[in-house]
């Protein structure tokens, strides 16, 4: 396995203040983006943490956590396309493993577009499992729908960031 790249500089948790930087970043990074309304909601919301990344003052990843009764799900994680290639998501996703266990969780649960083999290899280099599948879970922009990988991880607490 190959070793997982340094952060660029300590992810910081993102505020309400960060709404529009967040919706611009969000714009370029993901085809199927987040509304306004909805991420104002994710960080106004106690049950979620939004955690950026910067470099030279520019948002260049963004994960959201949520956290459940012994679990965290990792809703979104996602690199700016200028950003992309370098490791961040793999840097960013260990860092996030490491506080959600310090935080108490025992597992991190997601899930994945069936198409997306890139973020799949990704989740598995990290030692997440494939626990099954959700048909039709996503929605296409042709009006039909993709399945969802679901995956998880267990998480070893008192885990340290990468």
């Amino acid at each position: 396995m190959s070793a997982i790249p340094s952060l660029p500089a300590s992810p910081r948790l993102l505020g309400a203040d960060d709404l529009t930087p967040w919706a611009r970043f969000e714009a370029l990074a993901n085809d199927d983006a987040w509304s306004a309304t909805l991420l104002g909601s994710a960080l106004s919301d106690d049950t979620l943490e939004v955690w950026g990344v910067f470099e030279a003052a520019e948002l260049r990843a963004v994960a959201v956590v949520a956290y459940l009764p012994f679990d965290a799900e990792l809703q979104s994680i996602s690199v700016h396309p200028a950003a992309r290639r370098r490791g961040l998501a793999a840097a960013l996703l260990a860092w996030l493993l490491a506080r959600t266990a310090r935080r108490g969780a025992e597992r991190m649960l997601l899930e994945v577009r069936a198409s997306n083999q890139a973020a799949q290899r990704l989740y598995h280099k990290l030692g997440f499992a494939e626990d099954g599948r959700r048909r039709g879970y996503y929605r296409c922009d042709d009006g039909g729908s993709e399945e969802a990988v679901l995956m998880s991880r267990g998480l070893a607490a008192g885990a340290s960031a990468e």
